[in-house]
């Protein structure tokens, strides 16, 4: 009886991540602070990950839209609530990213878990996002306690979130290198399984490789490698928890994130052509979540080719505005 009862319990926490049946599906992030705004509620696609919640630099267990505004403030000078409430009127969904790589993320500032329990409840009980996406690097990633708090907060969510018959989907959007996740990206995983967490999936940072890539090594052969990588890693990870996935069904758990055009590091420049030849190795395996960074990007800088420094509003590259988005996009089925 005691057997029996555990795999009851480890089907009901780990069935969702074994349905591989989900089509593939594309959602680019819009980095809500940056000016002049993206206008998610009226583009396409409509589906969009929403940029990034942090502590506020006031209240280390109060979220803001990075550092800059207040959930109440986003909605009176952003109009955030409205523009989220229109892109929904025309069948969008959006997923709210917490992190990045500049800002603490809550649970890196907060360390009362019953506070922040609360702060995610009022950004899930706010925007009503079909996911979260916990982009975790740098100092925060190395915070092991931090991501402990994460994991235990985010499992209460969604038992929360469920027993009002709504589903919470949970990413974590982790850095790699060719050779695929840190050993603190590695723990960051463990730390949710271990927690209960139903991980949706893990998200790669194809991108800002620096010298962990050989010079011979393309971006886009650097991108396909560390996705190749992260696959092996997680069958171990998985393993490790007592959830035995199939190779299809680990490639059901990835996503891939390029930084399209030119990459925060001098050089590295993630081109059209590499997009297309990343979207076709993701869907040829079985990838199920296609993103980018940003939305904001997807268009040609006023003078051109653009410089090697990063914009925040245009990819350095020549495109059309728009672009990256389609060829990741382009005839893919899902939904977020």
């Amino acid at each position: 009886m005691l057997v029996l009862a555990a795999a009851v319990v480890l089907v009901s926490r780990y069935g969702a991540d074994r349905d591989v049946t989900k089509p593939a599906w594309f959602a680019g992030y819009a980095d809500v602070t940056v000016t002049p705004a993206y206008a998610f509620e009226t583009a396409d696609p409509k589906d969009v990950i929403m940029a990034f919640i942090v502590a506020s630099p006031e209240d280390s267990c109060a979220p803001s839209w990075g550092t800059l505004y207040s959930l109440d403030t986003a909605a009176q000078i952003l109009k955030l609530d409205d523009r989220i409430k229109s892109l929904k009127s025309r069948g969008g969904q959006v997923s709210i990213s917490f992190g990045g790589a500049l800002n603490l993320e809550l649970a890196n500032s907060c360390r009362d878990e019953s506070a922040l329990k609360s702060a995610y409840r009022q950004v899930v009980g706010r925007y009503d996002p079909v996911a979260l996406d916990f982009d975790i690097e740098g100092d925060n990633l190395l915070d092991a306690a931090a991501g402990e708090r994460r994991a235990r907060v985010t499992r209460e969510l969604q038992l929360e979130r469920g027993s009002t018959g709504k589903k919470l989907d949970v990413w974590l959007t982790l850095p790699a290198s060719p050779r695929g996740l840190t050993d603190a990206g590695i723990s960051a995983v463990d730390q949710m399984l271990a927690a209960g967490v139903d991980l949706t999936g893990v998200n790669v940072m194809t991108m800002n490789y620096g010298e962990s890539r050989p010079a011979s090594q393309s971006m886009l052969e650097a991108s396909t490698a560390a996705a190749t990588a992260v696959h092996d890693q997680l069958s171990i990870v998985y393993q490790r928890a007592g959830i035995n996935l199939s190779g299809d069904e680990l490639w059901g758990k990835l996503g891939l994130t390029p930084m399209i055009g030119q990459n925060d590091l001098a050089g590295e420049v993630f081109d059209l052509a590499s997009t297309q030849k990343l979207r076709d190795f993701a869907l040829g395996k079985g990838v199920q979540r296609l993103s980018m960074w940003s939305l904001n990007r997807d268009l040609q800088c006023p003078d051109g080719a653009g410089p090697e420094t990063a914009s925040h509003v245009c990819s350095g590259v020549s495109q059309e505005a728009g672009q990256f988005a389609k060829i990741l996009g382009g005839g893919l089925k899902g939904r977020m």
